[in-house]
């Protein structure tokens, strides 16, 4: 059977963190999104990869669109980045854009990566998990005009069926305050074990 939102504990309360279409342009978060450059980097810009006829059509179709929704818009800026198409599961096209020699010349974070291990050590005991996935989530991040930056989901875990309930209403309450959406059909709530960093965590076995 299709999972229905209504039937799900916690996540009923919240229809409206999962509409089937974004309402618009993210509103003006806390927090910018921006990417520092090494020392003296200058714009760099790179000619489009080749694409056949079908991708030329899919990218027109899919620029169309993020340009009536508000997402993109036409530039003259001196930075410019190939796109590439990458397929999903169902077939369809993914849009991406190929930042590799951006992320040259950029400021890595200073937020050190938590290391797996202790990451693993925070997930024992863990005996409830939901995966939530945010609906578009790169064009729900609101950055400064000349910056970009990217966006994730996370793993969300917890010990027992009422502390699970408690930081479910969280995640879905933060959600709806800051007005970001979540795509349904992608998410799995009540789970007994989770695929996580290329392992399967369960209350029984890590592996």
């Amino acid at each position: 059977d299709v999972p229905s939102i209504h039937d799900q504990p916690i996540v009923s309360e919240f229809p409206d963190v999962f509409p089937d279409e974004l309402p618009g342009i993210p509103p003006i978060y806390e927090v910018e999104f921006n990417i520092e450059l090494i020392s003296g980097a200058e714009p760099i810009t790179k000619a489009p990869y080749r694409m056949a006829l079908i991708e030329l059509k899919e990218l027109k179709d899919q620029l169309q669109e993020l340009l009536e929704r508000g997402f993109i818009r036409p530039s003259v800026s001196p930075w410019g980045a190939p796109v590439v198409f990458v397929k999903k599961k169902d077939g369809s096209m993914r849009l991406c854009i190929d930042y590799r020699e951006l992320n040259k010349i950029t400021i890595r974070n200073r937020c050190p990566i938590p290391r797996i291990d202790d990451l693993f050590d925070q997930l024992q005991g863990a005996m409830h998990f939901s995966k939530i996935d945010l609906r578009l989530g790169y064009h729900q991040l609101r950055v400064r005009e000349q910056d970009i930056d990217k966006t994730a989901f996370r793993t969300l875990f917890s010990k027992s069926k009422e502390e699970h309930e408690d930081h479910l209403r969280t995640v879905l309450q933060t959600l709806r305050r800051e007005k970001l959406y979540a795509k349904f059909s992608k998410c799995e709530f009540w789970l007994s074990s989770v695929a996580f960093l290329g392992h399967i965590v369960s209350a029984e076995l890590q592996h």
